[in-house]
């Protein structure tokens, strides 16, 4: 291992032997330096890897040898170290971005905790991270077995993505492996509890897991009945591990009362799972009070035109005489406007935004190279929603939100998952196109890849024609024809699709937050 190298800046610097000796038997190579601008000459000379600097020197301060030390080399941790505990000083120094602050006297120890914390923070976090997994891996192994209930299925997920998120930064990618391979166990498993439980799940059993049709009259009216204006956000095609990623830039603006997480209906795809949002209908009962607005796959036209017209519906019907408005955004300018102008909103008991910038980020990784580089794996896919989340207007009508006091509720209508095995199927012209699901009639495919629902109305779904029938891929799967078979699974393969039956799918997050 390189010798890590200390720059130590006191103008009393010989009364600090003994914590120099110290450090030095640990290992460390320590330099020595009086003054601010003898501190700005050494680190023109040699390369340190950390440097304490007094606060109290005469001619430059620490202060200001600080700001000669950013410029210099932005990225060099300083702590610094002072007798003074005056708030105004700790506040400049954390502004300047130190690393860390120690008030003298200081003892060796509280010194060698500095260092570890800020040189040997990563490699510590790392042990401690893998350490800790190894520990719960044989736990979620059992629990992926033996679970059998909804909220224990939502239990686990959340913890094999709270150590996904965790193990994300460490080193040893061999973990991660053992991770990922976990996941895609429970995956399997959590498709046969689909495959045996989802069609008892519209019996109006008040145990049953809130569902896609459920939400608005659960967990929205509710709100609305508090009398308290709402900003209800829709993210579209956004998953629970993104959510997780981008939380705490909410969280400077609000905070979240409420977090529960529902399940999305199948085909967990837009024009069924966001449709049932707004109308609180399932889609065969969509079909039949609104012929006019419902679309079947096969039909032309837009499927998700009419969720305002759903919306107004069902809070008729929920007796909710209520002033609300609805905006779709696709586009950054269309976001942006939305933002400038949010003080229009300002009367309103309700508004409604979609966002579709997630939905958009998925498809271009199916038909751009380079979102194909720059998603290419869930941690980079959830980096890159992180990075546009940061710097979207979504934020910013967020932000406009908390400053006129509306409550926030955060969701989406489905997640997505990365597809990497295909399954062959075979349909007449007339079956639908989407990768993770198909309805139409006399569909050849192969039983163990997916669940099948012969009746539709036992889960809910409109026919298209009388013998139709539906099909969802499992896992990580996805449906390929026969006909250039080869050409179409290297297309589609590790894309991300949404559909079928999958964790990242169906489990859904939604959180109520409160303005700060």
């Amino acid at each position: 291992m390189a010798e890590i190298k200390i720059l130590w800046v006191d103008d009393e610097v010989d009364l600090l032997k003994p914590h120099i000796i110290f450090l030095e038997n640990k290992g460390y190579s320590i330099d020595t330096r009086i003054s601010g601008s003898e501190a700005l000459e050494a680190i023109e000379e040699t390369r340190y890897d950390l440097i304490f600097l007094d606060e109290n020197m005469p001619g430059l301060t620490g202060l200001e040898t600080l700001h000669e030390i950013k410029e210099k080399q932005a990225q060099l941790p300083v702590i610094m170290i002072t007798k003074s505990e005056e708030e105004y000083l700790m506040e400049e120094a954390i502004g300047s971005k130190i690393a860390d602050y120690l008030i003298k006297p200081v003892n060796p120890h509280q010194i060698l905790l500095a260092v570890k914390k800020n040189l040997d923070h990563s490699r510590l976090v790392n042990e401690k991270t893998t350490s800790d997994y190894q520990r719960e891996f044989r736990k979620i192994a059992m629990d992926i077995s033996i679970i059998n209930t909804y909220e224990e299925w939502v239990q686990l997920y959340q913890k094999l993505i709270y150590w996904e998120i965790e193990l994300e930064d460490v080193d040893d990618s061999g973990m991660f492996d053992i991770l990922t391979s976990q996941k895609n166990e429970a995956n399997q498993q959590f498709c046969k509890f689909i495959e045996k439980n989802y069609q008892g799940w519209f019996d109006g059993h008040e145990s049953n897991p809130t569902l896609s049709h459920d939400l608005f009259r659960k967990r929205v009216a509710p709100l609305l009945k508090e009398k308290e204006p709402v900003l209800f956000i829709v993210v579209d095609n956004l998953r629970y591990d993104q959510f997780k990623v981008f939380e705490n830039l909410i969280n400077n603006h609000y905070k979240k009362t409420e977090e529960e997480t529902y399940c999305a209906i199948l085909p967990t795809a837009t024009q069924y799972a966001r449709n049932a949002i707004f109308s609180g209908l399932m889609p065969e009962d969509m079909k039949k009070r609104h012929p006019d607005l419902w679309l079947d796959d096969t039909d032309e036209g837009g499927k998700n035109m009419h969720e305002n017209a759903f919306l107004t519906a069902q809070l008729k019907r929920l007796g909710l005489h209520i002033k609300h408005q609805y905006h779709k955004i696709t586009s950054e300018n269309s976001g942006r406007k939305l933002a400038e102008n949010f003080k229009s909103q300002k009367d309103n008991d309700l508004t409604v935004v979609v966002y579709n910038f997630v939905d958009m980020l998925s498809h271009s990784k199916t038909e751009l190279e380079v979102i194909k580089e720059l998603a290419s794996t869930d941690k980079s896919y959830r980096s890159l929603t992180l990075s546009w989340f940061k710097n979207s207007p979504l934020l910013d009508i967020i932000q406009r939100g908390q400053e006129l006091n509306f409550k926030l509720v955060v969701t989406t209508d489905h997640g997505t998952i990365n597809v990497t095995n295909p399954s062959k199927v075979v349909g007449d012209k007339n079956t639908s196109l989407n990768l993770r699901y198909k309805t139409g009639r006399s569909l050849s495919y192969e039983e163990k890849d997916v669940l099948a629902v012969i009746d539709p109305s036992t889960i809910k779904l409109p026919k298209i024609h009388m013998s139709s029938s539906f099909i969802f891929a499992k896992s990580d799967l996805f449906f390929a024809y026969p006909n250039n078979y080869n050409y179409y699974v290297n297309y589609f393969r590790n894309t991300y699709q949404h559909g079928g039956v999958s964790l990242e799918e169906m489990l859904i997050p939604f959180a109520i937050f409160e303005p700060r």
